[in-house]
């Protein structure tokens, strides 16, 4: 065998000049599923492209990926520019990535879904979160473009709608990689501050690359820890941006963010002449009323004949004094009546009715009541208790009538 050897370094070289060398293979464009994406701490992407018939071996360095708007993963259907070549130290040919977009739409529309979806689950559009827009702030920072369109038409508004409150323009740029950064730094900067009552964020119309500022994640989050009131007013009424959801109030344009900041004067003009004239309506209301009710006084008989109401009260005095008399007398009666009952029954139940009858109670010296013959003895004293008075006596015999004893008695 009479031909060359080469190494395998020398081999997989000489495939990746012809690679190289080969124009088709210089700029391809590639259809297919990302699959194994990876992303690794030097900033280097590897991944997969495949589809039903085979992969293909993906690289994509960090100097390319710094312009990915959107985060890649696996599933996702992509187009992948770039180059295909071999990589001599392992022989395997890949795809060295320079642009990565998702098949079918755009890579801002992706970028905004996802960052709009992990900022929702995030509860950053939560409306339990969103402050009261003040009625009628005292103070309105506007954080826009200093030159724009946009920023005159709301200061002509608000001067229209509401002389009183404060503006305050706070510019910055609103397109651009520079835009992101400086709209957050003058959210913080207000509210470190305190420089107003409410806030106005927004540009006027443009394209969805134009707007992009306003998707960014810091001026979202910048937005979502505001202690002052903010007021999203980006673009014209279909844009919507990740602003919009955060905001506490959503406007249409910058325009109408203005209307919502502060009140009509002439509404406000028109709704105190309406108070005013319910005010009025009411005190001559009351006015008739108290003018009623001085003629009723006037016209009363008290104030035309004082003494008529003395004459009135001392007729009532002397009714109820009569009231008053045959209620205590029919009460003194009754209760009379019930005395001389009681006093019946009491006198009946008195032991001097019994001696009036006769009979006679007998007490011993200690002045206790003897029932019994047993209870006296011979010679000793006792006291007989009459209806009229009482006999001292001495006991001289006993006698005890037979059949009865102690307690009962043979008289009448």
């Amino acid at each position: 065998m009479n031909k060359p050897v080469c190494t395998v370094t020398q081999l997989n070289q000489y495939i990746k000049t012809l690679l190289d060398q080969d124009r088709a293979l210089s700029g391809v464009l590639v259809r297919g599923e990302l699959s194994n994406y990876k992303m690794y701490p030097s900033g280097h992407h590897y991944f997969t492209l495949k589809d039903e018939g085979g992969s293909l071996r993906c690289v994509m360095f960090k100097r390319e990926t710094v312009r990915l708007r959107f985060r890649p993963e696996n599933g996702m259907q992509v187009l992948a520019l770039g180059r295909v070549t071999v990589f001599p130290r392992d022989g395997q040919y890949q795809l060295y990535c320079e642009e990565l977009t998702p098949d079918g739409v755009g890579d801002l529309h992706v970028a905004f879904e996802q960052l709009k979806e992990r900022l929702f689950k995030e509860g950053l559009f939560d409306a339990l979160h969103k402050k009261p827009v003040p009625t009628c702030p005292g103070t309105v920072a506007l954080i826009t473009s200093g030159a724009g369109a946009a920023v005159r038409d709301m200061i002509r508004i608000l001067g229209a709608r509401w002389p009183l409150a404060k503006v305050k323009v706070m510019p910055v740029r609103v397109q651009g990689a520079e835009a992101p950064p400086e709209l957050a730094g003058a959210l913080r900067y207000a509210n470190r501050w305190k420089v107003a009552d409410l806030l106005i964020i927004g540009r006027g119309g443009g394209s969805m690359e134009d707007l992009w500022a306003f998707n960014d994640e810091r001026v979202a989050r910048a937005i979502y820890e505001s202690e002052i009131p903010v007021i999203s007013a980006v673009g014209h009424e279909p844009d919507v941006t990740i602003s919009d959801f955060v905001a506490d109030l959503r406007a249409a344009t910058p325009s109408n963010g203005a209307e919502l900041a502060v009140p009509d004067q002439n509404e406000v003009y028109a709704a105190l002449r309406q108070r005013e004239a319910r005010l009025v309506q009411r005190m001559s209301h009351q006015l008739r009323q108290a003018r009623t009710a001085l003629d009723r006084c006037r016209n009363s008989r008290v104030l035309q004949d004082p003494a008529a109401s003395i004459q009135d009260r001392r007729l009532l005095l002397d009714y109820q004094h009569k009231r008053l008399t045959a209620v205590l007398a029919k009460a003194l009666s009754g209760d009379r009546e019930r005395f001389a009952r009681l006093s019946a029954s009491l006198d009946a139940l008195s032991p001097l009715k019994v001696l009036g009858r006769g009979y006679s109670m007998v007490r011993d010296e200690q002045g206790r009541v003897l029932t019994s013959v047993e209870q006296a003895e011979i010679g000793s004293s006792v006291t007989l208790r009459l209806a009229d008075g009482e006999l001292d006596c001495e006991v001289q015999t006993q006698r005890r009538l037979s059949g009865m004893t102690a307690g009962e008695s043979d008289l009448p």
